[in-house]
């Protein structure tokens, strides 16, 4: 069943859209637009191979069709329906095996307990005994204070897409090797970067998924990159961010604390994006999807607030 949108409404709601993105990266964009690096926030366009445009671009999502909105016919996957504009649905059919994917992935996250034992020792592990760093940022103890930080402590990544940029010498010292063949196995709702994916998921569902979902994937995402930079070894004070010193005890119970903040909201969003993945599944023949047990539908918590996302930015006091 399709529901249509009167102009006014649906652009009151792209309007909505507009102000939170901005809120949260406005300054942020504009730097970019000038030519400004930010190694914390540009990863998650560089990364991702996404753009501005599919956070700051509003979707309605399947099953909503939009009146007066010929705009939206010269955007990909769009067509004109008997209810008005909408998203494509021969799209699911294109895309069936991407949904089945997500949704086997997400499934088996969520079934697991959250793990908050690594302290972010993954970026660490990317510098550990090698001269050529992956950002071009001062380490906060130098070079032979960050092998020393890795030799003391144990490597307990989960995340193969964090593990395959480990240094030759770090591979060696994680719990377990990793391969992207045991993803399904090894994935876990702690892992920042596991929460970070979740906004890979909803760029390869645009314009299927409502953008309600994508901006709350990308604050998420935001948050828990800010965490994951602040506890690597490279010093961002520059930049206006606290260390969270995860060599030191009172580092180390900060970061667990921040980080089971970020994985509960995870869960949630996780669950919540899940749902909307087998909702749009189900106007298919993606029967291997459907078949798959029934999420409760759950509201996407709020996120804490977050201050505009700028050049140089301060995070919340400890």
């Amino acid at each position: 069943m399709t529901t249509t949108l009167a102009g006014e409404r649906w652009r009151a709601s792209r309007a909505a859209h507009t102000g939170r993105v901005d809120a949260l990266i406005g300054p942020y964009l504009r730097e970019r637009r000038s030519g400004r690096k930010h190694p914390v926030v540009d990863f998650l366009f560089t990364y991702y191979g996404s753009r501005p445009a599919h956070v700051t671009r509003w979707h309605p999502g399947l099953g909503v069709a939009l009146d007066d909105a010929d705009e939206y016919l010269r955007l990909p996957g769009y067509v004109r329906g008997p209810e008005g504009v909408q998203a494509d649905p021969a799209l699911v059919v294109e895309r069936a095996e991407a949904l089945r994917t997500a949704v086997d992935l997400l499934s088996a996250t969520n079934a697991r307990p959250a793990r908050l034992g690594c302290f972010g020792l993954h970026e660490w592990a990317m510098v550990f005994r090698t001269d050529r760093p992956r950002h071009s940022l001062p380490l906060r103890l130098g070079a032979a204070g960050t092998d020393a930080v890795v030799e003391s402590m144990p490597l307990r990544c989960t995340h193969f897409d964090a593990f395959r940029f480990f240094t030759p010498a770090a591979e060696p010292l994680n719990e377990r090797p990793l391969s992207r063949a045991s993803q399904l196995r090894d994935e876990q709702p702690g892992c920042l970067h596991t929460t970070m994916d979740l906004y890979r998921t909803c760029l390869r569902m645009i314009p299927l998924i409502e953008s309600d979902l994508t901006f709350e994937a990308f604050r998420l995402a935001l948050n828990a990159r800010e965490l994951d930079m602040c506890a690597s070894p490279y010093d961002l004070t520059a930049l206006g961010y606290d260390p969270v010193c995860v060599e030191t005890p009172a580092g180390r119970a900060e970061y667990v604390r921040r980080q089971s903040d970020i994985a509960d909201r995870g869960r949630l969003l996780r669950e919540s994006i899940l749902d909307r993945l087998r909702g749009i599944a189900t106007t298919t023949h993606c029967a291997d999807t459907t078949k798959l047990p029934a999420s409760s539908i759950v509201a996407v918590s709020s996120a804490p607030p977050t201050t505009r996302v700028g050049y140089r930015r301060r995070t919340r006091p400890r």
